[in-house]
């Protein structure tokens, strides 16, 4: 089926982590490594992860720097995989994740996988799925309607990250690095997706990068720009090009009355130059 080499970027989260990574070795297609990406943490996250009595986990070492792309890519750069599995240090697999996603992957055709997730809210439990997306795929045209992919419930085949880089580490990017690599991977490979959830995912808002007066706007401006700016240096077919700038267009003219006053800043600030 191939080699999975599990990322785990981690920061101060010594009550989670061990059982994010217990998740991982736990499945019934094991991986071949666990990859504890470090952030600086300052409790007792490393002396944990370094307590797990297993070769496949490796503590990589980093300096605070306050994104979680800054770990994942170092977490790429160190795999030695097949295929890259992505987990959050506050969620858990499922014990057949990785097995039903290599499965699905040979069958599909697809160098991309991902599926839906159980949600669970803290003093609340579990509260049902994160997602109501029911078809078996999620490509490009998906994608830029809204983010469908749950970056722990992601593997991607690793030799795609020769074209699509690693998750943008500009500070702009701070929980929307993710959506940005997955449209760059869907001009690749379509994402087959699994609709039951095989994983646990932690909606903390006290914890999370999430804003909840995030400008969603303002984001999606920053991730289409982006990927054109990529797309444009990689020499990707046009029809994707065009497809984002619709894409605009389409927000534009359904603009939510909640972003009407961030359109008015960034209009002004247009028309000021």
């Amino acid at each position: 089926m191939g080699n999975v080499s599990v990322i785990i970027p981690t920061w101060n989260r010594e009550d989670t982590v061990g059982k994010a990574i217990y998740s991982a070795l736990s499945q019934t297609v094991p991986p071949m490594e666990v990859l504890v990406c470090d952030d600086g943490s300052t409790d007792k996250t490393m002396e944990l992860v370094r307590s797990i009595n297993d070769p496949r986990v490796r503590w990589i070492q980093g300096i605070r720097g306050g994104r979680p792309a800054i770990p994942r890519n170092r977490g790429i750069k160190e795999s030695q995989g097949e295929w890259l599995a992505f987990l959050d240090s506050d969620d858990r697999w499922l014990p057949e994740k990785l097995e039903k996603q290599l499965q699905l992957a040979e069958k599909s055709n697809c160098l991309a996988v991902c599926s839906n997730a159980g949600r669970f809210i803290p003093d609340k439990g579990m509260v049902g799925n994160l997602l109501l997306w029911n078809n078996d795929q999620v490509n490009f045209d998906d994608l830029l309607y809204v983010n469908q992919v749950i970056c722990s419930s992601a593997i991607i085949h690793k030799s795609l990250f020769a074209t699509v880089g690693g998750f943008p580490e500009d500070v702009r990017f701070t929980a929307i690095e993710d959506y940005s690599l997955w449209l760059r991977v869907a001009t690749r490979t379509d994402f087959a997706f699994v609709g039951e959830p095989l994983l646990i995912y932690c909606d903390d808002p006290a914890a999370s990068l999430r804003s909840k007066d995030a400008d969603v706007f303002e984001q999606r401006r920053i991730v289409f720009d982006n990927f054109k700016e990529w797309g444009k240096e990689h020499n990707i077919p046009g029809v994707y090009l065009r497809k984002v700038r619709m894409r605009r267009v389409v927000d534009l003219l359904t603009l939510p009355k909640a972003m009407l006053h961030g359109l008015i800043v960034h209009l002004k600030k247009y028309f000021l130059k």
